[in-house]
């Protein structure tokens, strides 16, 4: 493959995960205005965030499964036209339809549709065009992707706001074209010959899968899940903050909100790229990464000012940048292309379940608590971490490199 092809194919590959981060990411500075316009609730308002990830994590485990029956970008191309046409509705119903909020769920739930057909696929897309060190490479880029989005994200949204709130909305259609045209002529991939079993006996392999690595593979599910779940519940919480407590908002607020992503996306990109196929690396940096979590949450409770907070938080955001990509390399390179998109989009879909929880969940915790809140989630990372380094085990394969625990399918 020439090297202007592969690079192309590579920003094809990673404007797809881009599309999905901007479906909750741009719409954080523009949470409050909302709240204000449409006189909602703070619970009603994180329901915009919760109903879009819900609808991906039911649809994700069941676009896997076609990918894997038929092909990863048939998939993509649909979901990426659904994704749009969500948002288009999300803000015809801001102010077309009388400001209705019914109107903005149902786009947002069609959205999440569409999103359930880009990330998790864009995994099992990597796993099936790359290969050794440069799979983890791309699976780097493809996450890092995913933290640019949330980096730009935030400006984004708050930048479009200033011509009106629901104007994010809008702009969703135009940013799936880049994605759809981009892909539609870049990716190419190969006929697969192999094509998977009848759906029972798919389903009871990977039953048989589940159960004999079920362990470690759900330490792996839940280390994801957590890292998106903290993620997006500070992002909620600092934007109530920022503007409730200190009056920032605008451009300065997306600004600010991006701070912690652009150190994740950073951390992720880096990390990607040096971790190769070490599976031993992976594992003790999924753990430091925790640890590293644990202590800016633990750290927080303390901290009341906005620099030093902001300071604080970043460290919680480079541990999650550690994270992630080995998480990524760890699943996706543990099966075989003809189910690699169901198992990658079960991961993905509980990585949104994570999303999902995390403002609603944050909502009650800081009516409850402030402290409580930070101890609390710091108590679950740590938690994490200690399953990471217990059950996720690695095991050499006599070459002097490691191999984790494979998945064995049996269709007897």
């Amino acid at each position: 493959m020439a090297k202007k092809n592969k690079g192309m194919l590579i920003a094809a590959i990673g404007s797809i995960p881009l599309i999905m981060t901007l479906g909750n990411s741009m719409l954080i500075p523009i949470l409050p205005e909302m709240k204000a316009e449409l006189r909602l609730t703070q619970l009603q308002v994180s329901l915009t965030i919760t109903v879009f990830s819900i609808a991906a994590a039911i649809f994700i485990p069941i676009l896997g499964y076609l990918s894997d029956r038929f092909s990863r970008k048939v998939i993509i191309l649909p979901a990426l036209i659904l994704y749009g046409i969500g948002g288009l509705l999300a803000g015809l119903g801001s102010n077309v339809f009388a400001g209705s909020y019914i109107w903005i769920l149902i786009g947002r739930i069609l959205q999440g549709i569409g999103a359930a057909g880009t990330a998790p696929i864009a995994m099992a897309l990597t796993g099936d065009l790359f290969k050794g060190g440069e799979q983890s490479r791309v699976l780097g880029i493809v996450e890092a992707s995913n933290g640019l989005g949330k980096v730009l994200s935030p400006i984004l949204g708050a930048l479009l706001a200033l011509v009106a709130w629901y104007a994010v909305f809008y702009a969703f259609p135009a940013i799936c074209l880049v994605s759809i045209l981009l892909t539609w002529i870049f990716i190419k991939e190969k006929r697969n010959r192999q094509v998977p079993p009848p759906f029972r006996k798919y389903a009871r392999g990977l039953l048989g899968v589940f159960k004999k690595e079920g362990r470690w593979l759900f330490t792996a599910y839940l280390a994801g899940a957590t890292c998106l779940f903290t993620l997006f519940g500070i992002l909620f919480y600092l934007s109530d903050i920022l503007e409730a407590k200190y009056g920032i908002n605008g451009v300065k607020k997306g600004l600010i909100l991006a701070i912690p992503l652009l150190v994740q996306g950073s951390a992720a990109y880096i990390t990607g790229a040096k971790i190769g196929k070490n599976l031993m690396m992976m594992k003790r940096l999924t753990v430091l990464g925790f640890l590293l979590m644990t202590l800016s949450y633990g750290l927080l409770t303390l901290v009341e000012s906005l620099v030093p907070f902001l300071f604080v938080l970043v460290i919680s955001s480079l541990g999650t940048g550690l994270v992630l990509p080995c998480i990524n390399s760890l699943i996706t390179g543990s099966v075989g292309k003809e189910r690699r998109g169901f198992v990658t989009s079960l991961y993905g879909s509980v990585r949104f379940l994570g999303v999902a929880i995390g403002p609603p969940i944050f909502t009650r915790l800081m009516d409850w608590s402030r402290p409580g809140m930070f101890l609390s989630i710091a108590a679950l990372t740590l938690s994490v971490g200690l399953l990471a380094l217990t059950l996720i085990h690695v095991k050499d394969s006599g070459e002097g490199k490691q191999k984790p625990q494979p998945f064995r399918y049996n269709y007897i």
